[in-house]
């Protein structure tokens, strides 16, 4: 009765596993997070352009209050995404950018010139080709839109083409949109604030330099992180300068290295195993439940676990923890409370105003462009080195795929046009044009690309 209760378990276990393995499958494929980032901007602008819109509008107007005793912080839901939410999303860039300037491409100067040039000049020419249309006024405030790249967006349609890509290409492409992100940081911290507090600065410094002093106390739980980051992007908030920012800076405090040595810790895992196989097999010969461990093997276990723990450093194991969420969640919630675009009278006559075409331009023209010009640049100097397996028609693919704004264009644009609903419009509608057009040319480049 045992081995056939034993039996249909198994079955059991093995029908769940095939009804969920697509959704494994789905949730594990690389281009999952674009491909709903593309999903829920087309039910986004669907829905506001509706008859539903005055509920679209409605829904991203609800007021949300907290409050502890006096202190009250009121805010519409859509200011809650983009100042709350998207302080998670950047607080996750921050560990993406930590960990690639420790051990990822960019930890190697000779490796990291070749994307951190080209991604210079995928900001500054951008930039600038807006601005040759928009130099007056407030108009002038939307330099930043092209400048930035939507990695998710990027990188998810790129793993559609599969191996027809290299390796190199996409490391390449991530890379060169981390650095992207760094300059987003950079210029919404500089160059979007209006007003700055003092007081609330004094504080977030304070906060700041006790998460270090947490890190050099050898402070690993994510909860004294969580407690002064919540303070920290209060902080933030109420001193003018983008709360978004304080997620970066949190994320430079989180612990980064392994409690134990390496080869201490396969010494001591191969113990462990071996301690739990002796047990194992000891208990086979008596009469015990195959489902159930004895006190011995939970406590090496429990060991093992804790060695693990100490192994993986914080700052690794909180990056795959939250970037589900932040995939899954926090920019699919984003992109349905930014990317509906009310379309009123004639589109061509959005398309015609200056902000428009300058960020189509900025996005669709100046990244390719500033991405091969300065890139080639630099390798023609000795500056940099072409990555192996690649060619420049591909690094001008990869840099059409920069041009995939998106998700980052419209939170820059959502603050160099807090004021002006039309503007930040006519914005949005460029950058929607400008990244399908950017996807579209750099799907096809590559896709038609002779593979070595």
């Amino acid at each position: 009765m045992e081995k056939i209760g034993t039996i249909a378990s198994i079955k059991k276990e093995a029908t769940i596993y095939k009804l969920t393995n697509p959704f494994r499958w789905f949730a594990k494929f690389g281009a999952t997070g674009g491909l709903i980032l593309f999903f829920i901007s087309i039910v986004a602008l669907v829905w506001a352009n509706s008859p539903y819109q005055n509920v679209y509008e409605d829904f991203k107007n609800i007021n949300l209050t907290f409050s502890i005793g006096s202190f009250v912080i009121s805010k519409g839901l859509i200011l809650w995404i983009n100042d709350a939410l998207m302080a998670i999303f950047f607080f996750v860039v921050g560990l993406e950018i930590k960990r690639e300037f420790l051990v990822g491409e960019l930890s190697d100067i000779r490796k990291a010139s070749f994307p951190i040039v080209a991604a210079i000049g995928g900001m500054l020419v951008p930039a600038l080709i807006y601005y040759l249309f928009n130099q007056e006024g407030d108009l002038r405030n939307g330099w930043g839109i092209p400048m930035a790249t939507d990695i998710a967006f990027a990188l998810g349609f790129l793993a559609l083409l599969g191996s027809r890509v290299p390796t190199s290409l996409k490391i390449f492409l991530t890379a060169l949109a981390i650095v992207d992100d760094i300059g987003a940081v950079i210029v919404i911290g500089l160059f979007y604030t209006e007003t700055i507090h003092l007081i609330p600065i004094v504080c977030a410094g304070c906060i700041f330099v006790s998460m270090i002093f947490g890190n050099r106390l050898g402070i690993r739980t994510p909860w004294f992180y969580l407690i002064f980051g919540i303070f920290l992007w209060i902080a933030f908030l109420k001193s003018g300068i983008h709360a978004t920012v304080s997620g970066v800076l949190a994320a430079f405090t989180i612990p980064s290295k392994s409690l134990v040595d390496g080869h201490l810790f396969v010494k001591e895992g191969k113990s462990l195993l071996n301690e739990f196989e002796v047990s194992f097999s000891k208990t086979k010969t008596i009469k015990h439940s195959q489902n159930s461990l004895t006190t011995k093997q939970e406590s090496i276990v429990a060991t093992m676990e804790t060695a693990c723990e100490y192994i993986l450093p914080p700052l690794y194991r909180l990056e795959h923890s939250i970037l589900p969420w932040v995939t899954f969640v926090i920019m699919p919630i984003f992109a349905l409370a930014n990317a509906g675009i009310t379309i009123e009278g004639d589109l061509f006559r959005s398309l015609s105003h200056s902000v428009s075409y300058g960020v189509i331009g900025g996005l669709f023209l100046g990244k390719p462009i500033g991405v091969f010009l300065f890139s080639f640049i630099a390798v023609k100097l000795g500056i940099s080195k072409l990555p192996e397996q690649t060619n420049w028609t591909q690094i001008i693919g990869i840099g059409f795929f920069a041009g995939v704004g998106f998700t980052m264009s419209i939170f820059v644009a959502s603050l160099a046009f807090l004021d002006s609903n039309s503007l930040l419009t006519n914005s949005k509608i460029g950058i929607l044009i400008g990244s399908l057009l950017s996807l579209t040319v750099g799907m096809i480049v590559l896709r038609f690309q002779k593979q070595k």
